[in-house]
Formats: C-alpha cells, structure tokens, sequence
C-alpha cells in the first residue's frame, strides 16, 4: 500500500486519500492474515464507515487465509467477516495490481445509484 503513495505511482492525483479515522474513509482495505481474535475489531471499524461504504481484500491473506489456511486461530477470508466488494489476488499483491482492483472499485462506484440521506444510522 505504501507504493502507491511514491511518485511513481502517485495516488494523490488519481483522488486516493488515506485516512487515519474510520469515520472519514468511504473505502477499507483489508490486508494480512485475519485472526479470529481480530475479527471483532474488524466488525467494528467497518460498523463506523458511514454509508455507502466498501471493502477491498488485498492479497491472498485476506482473501483466503492464504499461507495460514488451516491454522485454528485464522479467519478463512474477511469475507466471512464484512461483504467485501474487490479482490486483489497476490502474495504479496503488486502496486499495479492494487491500483487495478481500485479503478475497478472506482468503476463500480461509478455505476452504482447511492443518494446519501441527511441523517445517519
């Protein structure tokens, strides 16, 4: 994640902002290995993203527990946790790969009708 800050790649100009608070951000990513001790907190910072909200898995940890699959403390993908809308595959993911799975969320923002409400949940 940290590449598409540098000047190569530069996510700045393409509009993508990161931010420390989850009441700030419209989208999550979800990478690393998901433990079911850290699912909770997962469900949590989820919970507190204003609508309309997404969720991107970075890699294939997050996707599918990747190299920890079948270990009793993993969560088998943070699919189980929150609905993800994107899937990065990888291990670990690329920069352009992660920049591909956000023009792709991007696109699907595009096309989805969300009208925001003034109030909130």
């Amino acid at each position: 994640m940290m590449h598409l800050s540098t000047p190569r790649y530069d996510q700045d100009r393409l509009g993508i902002i990161f931010r420390a608070s989850p009441r700030q951000s419209d989208v999550m990513i979800v990478a690393g290995t998901l433990t079911n001790k850290m699912a909770p907190a997962l469900r949590q910072v989820y919970d507190q993203m204003p609508d309309p909200r997404w969720v991107v898995s970075m890699g294939s940890c997050a996707n599918g527990g990747g190299y920890y699959h079948y270990s009793y403390s993993v969560t088998r993908g943070c699919d189980r946790i929150v609905p993800v809308d994107i899937y990065v595959p990888g291990c670990p993911p690329t920069s352009e790969a992660l920049m591909y799975g956000i023009f792709q969320l991007q696109k699907k923002m595009r096309h989805t009708k969300i009208t925001r409400m003034w109030y909130r949940k």
